[in-house]
């Protein structure tokens, strides 16, 4: 499956006024140059109806969220697909997902638990850029 092209790029949801998802976001976008991702923040309309629609709460933002198709990712996994699909020294990093899982999700919820205090918090959403607007669902 990893070998056929996906007509629909995948669609991260990420949480929108913590800096250190913003941080992320762009991140992913420069070393994306083919557009493989789009994104929506957690808090946005669009973002509320893609995690009723996967069957996940759509009031807790602790968690990047990864769409393909019909399948979703949370947490370590989602972190983990993006990584590998960004290709180069990044797919290494997917290696990691021979960890169990509970391990690779209590560092994930350290970092998430943590991350206002460390990285701090927007007052609002992040805006795109004209440039980058079309990556983004809302």
């Amino acid at each position: 499956m990893d070998f056929i092209e996906k007509a629909e790029p995948d669609i991260i949801l990420f949480d929108g006024v913590c800096n250190l998802c913003n941080g992320i976001v762009q991140f992913i976008i420069k070393r994306d140059p083919q557009g493989k991702f789009i994104f929506a923040s957690l808090q946005s309309e669009t973002g509320r109806k893609l995690l009723e629609k996967s069957g996940l709460p759509s009031d807790e933002f602790d968690s990047i969220v990864l769409i393909r198709g019909e399948q979703y990712f949370i947490k370590s996994n989602a972190g983990l697909r993006v990584l590998k699909e960004l290709g180069g020294i990044w797919k290494l990093f997917y290696f990691f997902r021979f960890l169990p899982l509970s391990f690779r999700d209590f560092i994930y919820d350290l970092i998430a638990g943590s991350r206002y205090r460390m990285f701090g918090k927007s007052d609002s959403c992040m805006i795109p850029t004209p440039e980058l607007k079309a990556r983004f669902l809302d």
